[in-house]
């Protein structure tokens, strides 16, 4: 056999090779992949699976958002108050707390409230949190809850968002749900010819919400206001309403009405927020007095005990 037959008998036999190593290299990319069929616990009582190509466990909504819902669970139905619980990082958090929004499908707006943490929250761990949520009743069946953190720097980059699917137990009849309104204050609308504050119900403004009819409309009312910034949409606040409330371990514990009209409301006020300045206490049960006597049946409104709101 001559030279160059040689060489070429050489070089169409390692083509061929290259040729089949390239092939079942191909077939072999090509194949899928079976992973084990594991599951891996999540803290929010989900589970996860191995995924390719590694077969690695995917990553728990924890893991991947730093925050875990324990109640409400995914597609929960759900009832106003809503009660939230979880835990979070640290980074969600600013000053101890951030948010929780409540919307239908079509994103109309139903509520929120504030989540706060229930122990150091300047930490790399996951810190648990609560808050209770009052929100309007809607009329579609399904929503999201969004969870944003709080984000003091302003930029969209930094804002974490977490959401979880929800549904509603609707009414048969809108007659199921009443109209009420929560008294809140806006300054510019209490001023006198010069100018100056005058601390008076003229500042006070009316913000209608809408709650479930129960046996204790007066109660849950008032608790409703004492939410405060928590019942606040961002066009309110825009409009130049405020208030102070929620008053750090302020609480409604009890309220009567008596035959004669006479509402009596008992509080628990361990932390004495309800005092201060004269302007700043008038303005706050003014804001109660108001918000109890839109009720025909309330005449009076008498605070307990009566050290509350003392200047």
């Amino acid at each position: 056999m001559g030279k160059n037959k040689i060489i070429w008998v050489g070089v169409i036999m390692m083509a061929i090779l290259i040729f089949g190593y390239l092939y079942f290299w191909n077939e072999k990319q090509n194949k899928p992949i079976v992973c084990t069929q594991e599951a891996k616990a999540c803290l929010d009582g989900s589970s996860v699976s191995r995924i390719g190509p590694k077969c690695e466990f995917a990553l728990c909504p924890e893991e991947k958002e730093g925050i875990i819902i324990i109640s409400p669970k995914p597609n929960d139905i759900i009832t106003s108050p809503l009660k939230i619980e979880g835990q979070a990082k640290g980074f969600w958090y600013f000053e101890a707390q951030f948010k929780a929004e409540l919307y239908d499908e079509k994103q109309n707006f139903l509520g929120q409230t504030i989540l706060k943490a229930q122990k150091d929250w300047m930490s790399e761990e996951f810190i648990p949190f609560s808050g209770e949520l009052f929100f309007t009743q809607p009329t579609i069946q399904n929503g999201v809850l969004r969870f944003l953190s709080d984000n003091p720097s302003g930029l969209s980059q930094k804002q974490k968002i977490f959401e979880l699917p929800v549904q509603f137990q609707l009414s048969q009849h809108q007659s199921q749900l009443q109209k009420v309104l929560l008294y809140y204050y806006n300054p510019e609308k209490d001023k006198d010819e010069n100018g100056n504050i005058k601390c008076s119900e003229d500042g006070l403004v009316a913000i209608a919400r809408d709650i479930p009819i129960t046996k204790t409309p007066i109660q849950d009312t008032i608790k409703l206001l004492l939410q405060g910034k928590e019942n606040l949409t961002q066009d309110d606040i825009k409009n130049g309403i405020t208030t102070e409330f929620p008053l750090e371990g302020f609480i409604l514990k009890e309220a009567s009405l008596n035959k004669e009209g006479t509402l009596t409301l008992k509080f628990s006020d361990p932390m004495n927020k309800t005092s201060g300045g004269s302007c700043r206490v008038k303005i706050l049960w003014t804001q109660i007095e108001k918000t109890a006597k839109q009720f025909p049946a309330v005449k009076k409104v008498q605070f307990l005990p009566e050290e509350l709101f003392q200047p």
